[in-house]
């Protein structure tokens, strides 16, 4: 069983970063694919960025390509997603999710995922 706990959420101004951080308990979580959810108010949740579980292959969609960085340690049990010149579009609750196969090695994976976290919120203001 894996369980895990976003960080690092809050409100930040147009144009600024925050890092996420994922926190995963059980032994096996080096062994899936991490991926990073979003949901707006009022809208689906998007899939937004995938890892393989070395860390060695990603994926962004569009609405995130060049100004998020999503990485892995697998040795503190841990997926970061980095987010830089954030928008007000990119407001929403942000979840990390892990799963999938064992050892997984394409960078795109949508899911099915097993393990879920809680959400963290963050809002950008313009």
């Amino acid at each position: 069983q894996v369980q895990l706990v976003e960080s690092g959420g809050g409100l930040v101004q147009a144009g600024g970063s925050l890092r996420l951080s994922c926190a995963a308990s059980g032994r096996t979580f080096s062994r899936y694919a991490m991926g990073w959810f979003r949901q707006a108010p009022g809208k689906e949740r998007e899939f937004i960025t995938s890892i393989n579980w070395s860390g060695g292959s990603v994926y962004y969609a569009d609405s995130v390509k060049g100004r998020f960085t999503i990485s892995r340690d697998n040795a503190k049990n841990t997926v970061y997603l980095l987010m830089n010149s954030l928008k007000p579009e990119d407001t929403a609750v942000y979840y990390c999710a892990g799963g999938g196969p064992e050892f997984y090695s394409a960078g795109y994976y949508i899911g099915p995922y097993d393990y879920w976290g809680q959400g963290t919120q963050v809002t950008v203001s313009s």
